[in-house]
């Protein structure tokens, strides 16, 4: 039997985003279970129970202020991580970023970037943000590129505050404002939504 496509919130060409799923919390669990995964992440490090995992489920579908997508590849839909938008502040109009692809053969294929782009989107042109922040490590250079790609700029750094592999190192400050973005799929089909509307 096929398997239903899922609910999708945003497309781009190579990455999909639609709302996290309630049946996929073993994936879940499984993809921040990883070492090689949990490391980039800000509690890296940890191995989450099962239950836990679901208690940060629970938690996650009721924040306030949050905006936590699952991103899936095209064209098959194969559920690869999550990209979110928290700490939402939307009377100064700003957000924090966060991305994890759980999925180690989807790395280095540039879908992170295009998620990055698509969440982006999302919170300049449906939010109405103005700017959007991360913070990354700075072995993270993977990231840092694909950040850079889809339009953040590194804007400072906190150094040797994080210690991985026997050493410290920065903590690497980026953002990206709406008026630098220039990847929007959505605006387009928002505006195409509008005209077909108008009599």
């Amino acid at each position: 039997m096929a398997t239903a496509r899922p609910v999708i919130s945003i497309s781009g060409e190579y990455v999909a985003l639609g709302p996290l799923r309630r049946d996929l919390i073993p994936v879940y669990h499984a993809w921040i279970s990883s070492l090689e995964t949990s490391q980039y992440l800000s509690g890296g490090g940890s191995a989450p129970t099962l239950d836990e995992e679901i208690d940060w489920y629970e938690r996650a579908i009721r924040l306030e202020n949050e905006e936590r997508f699952k991103m899936y590849a095209l064209p098959e839909f194969h559920p690869i991580g999550t990209v979110n938008l928290h700490q939402i502040n939307h009377r100064h109009r700003k957000a924090n970023m966060g991305i994890m692809i759980g999925e180690p053969a989807m790395r280095g294929r540039g879908l992170g970037t295009e998620a990055v782009e698509l969440i982006v989107d999302y919170g300049f042109n449906a939010l109405n943000l103005y700017s959007i922040w991360l913070t990354t490590s700075e072995f993270n250079t993977a990231g840092r590129r694909a950040y850079a790609k889809a339009g953040f700029t590194e804007v400072g750094l906190r150094r040797q505050c994080l210690f991985q592999a026997g050493r410290f190192w920065d903590e690497i400050h980026m953002d990206i404002l709406a008026e630098e973005f220039t990847a929007s799929r959505l605006t387009k089909r928002l505006l195409t939504l509008e005209g077909d509307t108008v009599s």
